[in-house]
Order: structure tokens, then C-alpha cells, then sequence
């Protein structure tokens, strides 16, 4: 993790619950944040069999506002390669904003309220911690007249996720058995205002809940109290998006790595990939219509040694031809496994592949991603 002057380094609204929890505090994104608490092994398991809460107020979140909601869609559809316009009320979508030369600058969640919940012409939006100044002033710069885009410092954002969040938050809300994944909805929780999505960030069934900083460290307290829920940091928190395959930004993709490349073709809308119209279309377009060069894949490598990012993928002769964005041995699939990308040519299921790790080779295989199941709850036709 990052360091930083203590002077620069801010705390959420639950810094003082997760010193009081024991945990190893680190900064991250300019955030002092739980890595760990009983121990990431411990915390990635509890994640996969019960319930765990993990601070996300680090998070940027952002509301969009134009005179009227297809004035605010126009704009984020120039703006992102999203489907906005077939977006219902209380639905999400998760998409990418570009550069001109196609190039990822983030990923990001978009929401639409749900009917009354918000003002019309409002939209929602999540991004990444360590983007989101950077974000805001991307949107704002190339946004038309008349939108405008406000970072809610004022919120706090807990993810409560595992295959028992939904009992978990169904003693509070009946949100938790009308939602289903990329749903949103408001609801009252001991009082509580909160906005609930049924989405996450791990693989594993899950919500994440929006609220106050003022009402969080009690929101915290009220699930923490439950015997299903543990607390989980940062590296569980990585560990489980790894097994999920999910990119993480600045290492699976950045600003030169377009969402083709990426294996992100589910983040453009469908009828955007015909008609573009949104910044970095042409780019984008072309890797559709021509090819691409390189691509993300998933490999498993033999034994339990970790290959982690920076580790070279080479050929027979040991000449370079790919690397390591993200890799670890995981819990879960008990398995050295990680993310990379390769030339296109190169990147069949099945074929072998061999990284560099400290200048001896490691033998892996191209498999498919996730590496761990997704156990989302879909809504069903």
C-alpha cells in the first residue's frame, strides 16, 4: 500500500470501529483502511460461507443531474459507452469512462433511482477511491451545458457480502428478498436512511449500503452484532475479486488499455457498439470490427508459489511476450492463480504458459475466468 504524510491521510466515519476491532490499519487511495482484522485467510473464508462488512466509504460517490432525465442519459451516453437509455428505474449498470484514444480512465457503477427516490434528472455514480478527483473533473470537463456532477463526501458505503448477507439484511429491510444483483432500492433500517444495492465486488452474493456518515458507525454496529457477520479488510477484499476474476484499476486496465483488450465488451451497450457516439468510439469500434492485439486472461499455475504483478509471461526461448497484472494463491481455489494479458494468438483455454518469478520459470495453463464461480442472485425471466 501507498504511503503518505499522516497530515494528508483521511479517515472514514468507522476509522474508530476498526481500531477498536484490532485492525491493521494501512493508507490506501489517501484513506486509512482495515487491511485485516483476524487475517485475510480467515476473512476470505468467512466471506465465502457466511457474511462479512467491509468499509468502502473510500469510494467515489457522485450524483449526475440535468434539467430532465434524457438530458442526463445524452450526457453520460457521450460520456460512457453504457446503454443508459434502456436503463429502468432502480436498475445499475456497470460500464468504463475513456479517453479519446479509447483508453480505460476508470470503471464505474451508474444508477438509476428508483421511481420517487430521487429528483428527475438525477443519476448515480460509484468510482474508484483513487480516481475519483480525477473523475470529477473529467466528467465536468467534457460534460454538455446545463449537467453537473457532485462528489457526496458527506455519504459512507459498507459492502456486506457472503451467501448469508441476504438473511443478514432481511432482519432489517424486505429489500433484501425484492432486490436482486445491479437492483437499488431505499429503505429504512433501524431508522436508518439507506440506499441498498444488491451488487459487490467479490463474486459472492452481496449488497452494499449508502448512508450518512453521521448514521455508518451505527449502521456498522447493528450488522456487526449479528452472529453470521465478521468485519474484512482490504486483502480479503482482494483476494476474493481475484478469484472472481474482476479487474482491479491500475493493474487489470488503465488509461492505455482499451475495455476490448480487456475482455470488458459487457461494459459497452450493445446498440453503442453499433451507433458510438461516446468519447474513445472510434478506437473502440475498430478493436470490434478488426481484432485486437492482446487480451486478458486468466492462467493457473502449477504449485503454490504466487505469481504476483510485474512477473513476465515468456515463450520457450524465454522471450517476454506478456505479464502479470494481479496474482496470489488463494483460499478458495486453493490454487496459484492470476490475471495477465497475452498476444491474442496466444491466449487459447487450455495452453500453456510459463512466468518468470525471481528468474525461475513457473508452468501454468489458460483457463477460464472466474476462477471461483459468481453466486450473484439474477432476476429470473
Amino acid at each position: 500500500m501507498a504511503q503518505g504524510s499522516d497530515a494528508n491521510i483521511r479517515k472514514t466515519a468507522l476509522f474508530d470501529r476498526h481500531v477498536a476491532a484490532g485492525a491493521r490499519m494501512v493508507e490506501f487511495a489517501g484513506y486509512s483502511l482495515p487491511i485485516q482484522y483476524a487475517g485475510i485467510v480467515a476473512e476470505h473464508q468467512h466471506t465465502r460461507e457466511a457474511a462479512s462488512l467491509f468499509d468502502v466509504s473510500h469510494m467515489g460517490q457522485i450524483v449526475a443531474k440535468g434539467p430532465d432525465h434524457e438530458a442526463t442519459v445524452a450526457a453520460l451516453e457521450y460520456l460512457t459507452p453504457a446503454d443508459l437509455s434502456a436503463l429502468a428505474a432502480g436498475e445499475m449498470r456497470y460500464t468504463v469512462l475513456l479517453n479519446e484514444r479509447g483508453g480505460i480512465e476508470d470503471d464505474l457503477m451508474i444508477t438509476r433511482p428508483a421511481a420517487g427516490e430521487a429528483p428527475e434528472g438525477e443519476l448515480w455514480l460509484v468510482v474508484n477511491a483513487g480516481r475519483k478527483h480525477h473523475d470529477l473533473a473529467l466528467l465536468r470537463a467534457n460534460a454538455p451545458e446545463g449537467i453537473t456532477f457532485d462528489l457526496r463526501d458527506e455519504l459512507s458505503l459498507l459492502a456486506l457480502q457472503g451467501p448469508k448477507a441476504a438473511e443478514v439484511l432481511a432482519k432489517h429491510t424486505d429489500l433484501a428478498g425484492r432486490l436482486t444483483f445491479m437492483q437499488t432500492g431505499r429503505s429504512a433500517i433501524n431508522g436508518i436512511p439507506v440506499q441498498v444495492s444488491r451488487a459487490g465486488y467479490t463474486g459472492e452474493d452481496g449488497f452494499e449500503l449508502s448512508a450518512a456518515n453521521g448514521d455508518a458507525p451505527a449502521l456498522f454496529d447493528l450488522l456487526m452484532a449479528d452472529p453470521l457477520v465478521a468485519p474484512a479488510g482490504l486483502g480479503a477484499r482482494d483476494s476474493l475479486r481475484l478469484e472472481a476474476g474482476l479487474c482491479l484499476y491500475g493493474h487489470d486496465m488503465d488509461d492505455t488499455i482499451d475495455p476490448v483488450s480487456a475482455g470488458l465488451i459487457f461494459a459497452i451497450g450493445k446498440c453503442r457498439r453499433a451507433e458510438g457516439g461516446f468519447i474513445g468510439a472510434e478506437t473502440v469500434l475498430q478493436r470490434i470490427a478488426e481484432g485486437i492485439d492482446e487480451t486478458r486472461v486468466g492462467i493457473r499455475f502449477e504449485g503454490r508459489q504466487p505469481v504476483r504483478e510485474g512477473a513476465q509471461l515468456v515463450d520457450a526461448s524465454g522471450t517476454a511476450i506478456g505479464r502479470i497484472t494481479s496474482g496470489s494463491f488463494t483460499p478458495t481455489a486453493q490454487a496459484s492463480i492470476a490475471i495477465g494479458y497475452l498476444p491474442k494468438n496466444l491466449a487459447q483455454q487450455g495452453a500453456d504458459v510459463t512466468a518468470l518469478v525471481r528468474g525461475k520459470p513457473v508452468a501454468g495453463t489458460i483457463v477460464r475466468m472466474p476462477f471461483v464461480a459468481h453466486r450473484y442472485i439474477r432476476k429470473t425471466a
